[in-house]
């Protein structure tokens, strides 16, 4: 008899578990739905923002607009149980409807920061019934971290490190250049360069500005031009940045923007791994990180 109770008080704790886990889920922020993904909750999703690129397949999927311009109509026509995004998403009188219409609003940090990484995954393990999963992917992440660190301190003892700006774009007027504090700062370190930036955020700098910084290497975010072409379309519009070492020496390398967006995402070590391999083209290649 007590062995029956007892079984019944587990199947009705798994049943009231199960009930708990949302399951028509909105997404606010690229690397945050990359993680939901991860977590095997793809099937949940009823909708995204416009900086959920990846995988492919949630491309298919409604799109709520950008985060920080979200739409209480739009979104409330899926009839999510649940959206979640970044400090980065609104507007806040948006977010309150939501809230005020029964939707669970779930702020998570964008913070570049593997504290915040970790903060993050283990709400999503809990609010997808994953917390195991959640963790696996935490300590995965962590010794590829340890790894890249460790492959960039031994690449500097022949090699220094590298003067690096990170343009968000190519077009015209003053570019967007990011400083301290922020995504583009954190990866810069990340890859054993130099963010030769020291303003907070990202600001807008001439094309004197950068000639005076004269990097080393630039990172240009940008989805649709790589090599030549990006190359070319930067000098295009911005013809002072001829002189550039890096411009000289064809050291400007693209980067998906949507990976600086939602904080930490599951890309980010494959490509950080790429950077580190061209900031230090004559070391060692890095295939125990790179794969």
């Amino acid at each position: 008899m007590h062995k029956l109770l007892a079984s019944l008080l587990v199947l009705v704790s798994a049943a009231a578990q199960g009930e708990s886990v949302p399951q028509r889920w909105v997404s606010a922020g690229g690397s945050l739905t990359e993680w939901v993904v991860a977590l095997g909750g793809e099937s949940r999703l009823v909708g995204v923002d416009t900086t959920s690129q990846h995988p492919d397949s949630v491309q298919a999927l409604p799109s709520i607009g950008y985060q920080r311009q979200l739409a209480a109509e739009g979104i409330l026509a899926l009839a999510p149980e649940i959206l979640i995004g970044t400090e980065e998403m609104g507007p806040p009188t948006v977010l309150e409807q939501l809230r005020g219409a029964g939707v669970e609003v779930t702020t998570l940090s964008a913070a570049p920061d593997p504290q915040a990484l970790s903060s993050n995954l283990k709400t999503l393990g809990r609010l997808l019934g994953e917390p195991a999963r959640a963790a696996q992917l935490l300590d995965d992440y962590r010794k590829r971290l340890k790894d890249q660190r460790e492959w960039i301190t031994k690449a500097q003892t022949a090699q220094a490190a590298p003067g690096v700006l990170l343009l968000l774009g190519q077009g015209g007027g003053n570019l967007l250049v990011g400083g301290r504090d922020t995504s583009a700062d954190w990866l810069i370190d990340q890859a054993g360069g130099r963010n030769l930036a020291s303003h907070s955020g990202f600001k807008p700098l001439s094309s004197e500005a950068l000639t005076a910084l004269d990097p080393d290497v630039l990172i240009i975010t940008d989805r649709s031009l790589q090599g030549d072409a990006m190359r070319e379309a930067l000098l295009a519009r911005h013809p002072a940045l001829a002189s550039l070492r890096a411009v000289r020496e064809s050291r400007i390398y693209s980067l998906d923007p949507t990976l600086l967006v939602g904080g930490l995402g599951p890309r980010l070590p494959a490509e950080l791994a790429a950077l580190s391999a061209a900031f230090y083209p004559h070391a060692q290649a890095l295939t125990d990180i790179s794969r």
